[in-house]
């Protein structure tokens, strides 16, 4: 395999977190040999069949890896007859490698029909070189060469050798030669960069070493010698001609191209002005910049949900003024499926919405942030401002006229979304989030819809979407009872399904059995990092100390509904405070409200996989470990 060569390059970003003491997550490296970091120290992973499957994880990363895939992979064809056994002695190897440096959080998980490797709180080079290089080829667009090369100049120290060092299979070497002519296209680019910001002399020694590396890249022969004429070497640049035409000839019978032609005729003729820098295509400034398209994929496990839909075209499409509401939010407890919502119908509608879709994750990022990626999105160039209410009335400047939607997802406050909504116009708005927004509500002519769980038949379709037989509906009574035990929460019917899926000789029953008799249903219902506990963990880490205490306690209580003085007697406190705190959980979708008791006072209620995360919760604080028994 031919391998293009690397100059050195400065310690990587691992090393760098190590260095500064910033606690970070598994730092995996493939960009050389291959290499497993935490908080700068190296991993050993092992042999070579556990670099093997590791590297085909990372090459797949968030994606599930098939078990026959892995065996393909790692023994070319010709696997034992234990190859399965061999596959999962190696992840548990892996997973144990990960554990005994530190790291007790499951970053490969069981997903059938194979294995995943979540990038969740961990860093791929190579992952880090593509975005790097996206960006780049989007600030040349945007006529940005400095920063452009900056961008690239940062994903080439990226670089420690030969990608995947190390790893001998014949995958590997063919993923190697990939990855490396990515990164000499992205040397290419950087040099044409460079050349264009005026370095032509800077650049003479790296040049021509990478056409001695690589005589027959033509692209760096015309770079080399347009600096070598930029910088007065008119005689050097013919020689780089000759040469280049020489060497093409006797390695593949070739002459060089009509490009490097076209430079040396110009050369002779000393046309300097008409000697341009070849891969920068000049910035369009009026061509028309196509409409932004930023959603994310559609769950494909969507199902349902026609009633919401309905209402959501009714308020956000419809043209009557008596009934229109330019925005929707969406609010329901955690794992109810806002988001899949929000983003399905945003697919559904975005041909009402010509000039665009803008998409933002409100727990990723800042607003200004946001902002800023907004208006480079609608057009915006030069330099943005730095503050949020300047940058908000740009943006709003720039939605006027336009028919844009923006779908703002995991809002927790009016104040961290209030200016990254539209002025008025014909944009529409869907929002998701667990607060209840009383300033959004207010101010605003808002559409609330709460996003409960699912129907029966929903959750049976959810069921049969994942398992692909007819297992669910040869079984109605006993799907209908597992869809109860799954809370008929979207994240949990589909981790009941992967578990069928992963157990063919189950049918629907035999779960259910489990299920029921299950000391701890959540965890068998909760699979990966967005798994429905992951969401329930997050939603009450968000809680402030009080009403995160109340959110244990109360889970004391017998039964999935109660009364306010039930409460108070169990968290140990009067009336008043017993209802504000049950009201916060309330607001957070912890709770629900059912109405008045006989009494007359207020009574809520669990849902029953939030009730089992609560008590499990409180069971795990120390002083209460007796809770199992």
């Amino acid at each position: 395999m031919s391998v293009h060569p690397i100059v050195p390059v400065s310690q990587g970003a691992g090393n760098q977190k190590a260095q500064e003491g910033i606690e970070s997550g598994l730092d995996f490296r493939i960009l050389g040999p291959l290499d497993v970091r935490l908080n700068g120290q190296g991993l050993t992973v092992g042999g070579p069949r556990q670099r093997a499957v590791l590297s085909a994880l990372l090459l797949s990363a968030n994606q599930v890896v098939s078990c026959d895939s892995l065996i393909e992979k790692v023994w070319n064809g010709r696997p034992p007859r234990t190859a399965r056994t061999q596959v999962a002695i190696c992840i548990a190897t892996l997973r144990k490698v990960f554990r005994g440096a530190g790291w007790d959080e499951e970053t490969i998980t069981t997903a059938a029909p194979g294995y995943m490797l979540s990038l969740a709180g961990h860093s791929l080079d190579s992952l880090r070189f593509e975005q790097l290089v996206a960006r780049a080829t989007e600030w040349t667009a945007e006529d940005r060469p400095a920063e452009a090369a900056a961008a690239l100049r940062e994903a080439l120290a990226l670089w420690r050798g030969p990608a995947l060092g190390g790893v001998y299979a014949p995958f590997a070497e063919t993923e190697a030669a990939r990855l490396d002519e990515h990164r000499m296209l992205a040397v290419e680019q950087q040099m044409a960069l460079r050349l264009q910001l005026g370095e032509h002399q800077a650049l003479l020694g790296e040049l021509q070493a990478l056409v001695g590396a690589c005589p027959l890249r033509d692209r760096l022969r015309y770079y080399l010698m347009l600096a070598q004429y930029r910088s007065g070497r008119r005689a050097e640049a013919l020689t780089t001609f000759r040469d280049g035409m020489r060497y093409s000839i006797e390695e593949i019978g070739l002459e060089l191209g009509a490009e490097l032609q076209s430079l040396h005729d110009s050369i002779l003729r000393d046309e300097f002005p008409q000697l341009a820098v070849p891969g920068i295509a000049a910035p369009q400034r009026d061509a028309p910049r196509p409409a932004p398209c930023q959603l994310p994929e559609s769950d494909p496990y969507f199902t349902g949900r026609s009633r919401e839909q309905w209402l959501m075209d009714d308020a956000l499409l419809s043209d009557s003024p008596q009934i229109h509401s330019p925005i929707a939010y969406l609010t329901g407890s955690p794992g109810i499926g806002k988001s899949s919502l929000a983003v399905n119908w945003a697919h559904r509608s975005a041909h009402r919405f010509p000039d665009g879709q803008l998409y933002a994750d409100l727990r990723q990022d800042r607003t200004l942030d946001v902002l800023h990626r907004f208006l480079r999105r609608l057009g915006a160039e030069g330099a943005l401002p730095v503050d949020v209410a300047e940058a908000a009335v740009r943006y709003r400047a720039m939605l006027e006229g336009r028919r844009v939607l923006v779908v703002l997802d995991h809002a927790s406050s009016y104040a961290g979304l209030r200016h990254l909504l539209p002025g008025r116009g014909e944009c529409s708005v869907v929002i998701t989030g667990q607060a209840d927004l009383d300033e959004l509500l207010q101010k605003h002519s808002a559409l609330r819809l709460r996003v409960g769980p699912l129907s029966d038949e929903e959750s049976r379709l959810v069921l049969s979407s994942v398992l692909r037989d007819s297992r669910a509906e040869e079984s109605p009574r006993a799907t209908r009872q597992l869809a109860v035990l799954c809370g008929h929460t979207p994240p949990a019917l589909r981790a009941a399904a992967t578990k069928l899926l992963t157990k063919q000789h189950w049918r629907v029953s035999d779960l259910v059995r489990r299920l029921e008799r299950s000391a701890d249903r959540l965890a068998e219902l909760s699979i990966g990092e967005d798994s429905l506990r992951a969401r329930l963990d997050r939603s009450v880490g968000e809680l402030a100390p009080l009403p995160a205490s109340a959110y244990r306690e109360l889970s004391r209580l017998d039964g999935a509904d109660f009364e306010t003085a039930e409460a108070a007697k169990v968290l140990g406190t009067d009336l008043l405070a017993a209802e504000d705190l049950i009201e916060t959980l309330v607001d957070a979708q912890l709770l629900e409200v059912v109405g008045r008791g006989a009494s007359g006072e207020m009574r809520y209620r669990w849902q029953e996989l939030v009730r089992l995360h609560a008590f499990h919760s409180l069971c795990a604080t120390p002083d209460l470990a007796d809770c199992f028994g």
